[in-house]
């Protein structure tokens, strides 16, 4: 019963933190390359980024249109119907690298604080 709390209690952590991040994370396979949504989903999967389906991809980039930090495009499919692909645009790219500047000292400060957790653990 503890293990299974134990599992749920992470999987929900992690649900929580990529919901954080996500757009970021978005945006950073956007600036690589233009994609169509399919096509993000599966570069995410790639990334190690388990879990993310098609359901919170398009809305997301349907939101991030609409903030203009993406535009999109209908394009020929040389395997079927024409698909939108999505890029960053110029206010996409620079809440991209705010953002990421933003994680950078996020994430030191977290591993910063985790860091000194192992100096209390041996006093004790």
């Amino acid at each position: 019963m503890v293990a299974a709390n134990g599992a749920e209690e992470s999987a929900e952590r992690r649900t929580q933190l990529l919901r954080g991040v996500l757009d970021m994370c978005l945006l950073a396979l956007l600036a690589k390359a233009p994609a169509h949504g399919y096509e993000v989903v599966r570069r995410l999967e790639e990334a190690g980024v388990e879990g993310v389906g098609y359901g919170t991809v398009y809305p997301l980039l349907t939101r991030m249109r609409r903030l203009g930090l993406v535009a999109d495009e209908v394009r020929t499919s040389p395997t079927g119907p024409p698909r939108k692909v999505y890029e960053l645009t110029d206010s996409g790219r620079a809440a991209l690298d705010s953002w990421a500047r933003q994680w950078s000292d996020f994430a030191g400060m977290v591993d910063a604080t985790l860091a000194g957790r192992g100096h209390g653990a041996a006093k004790r």
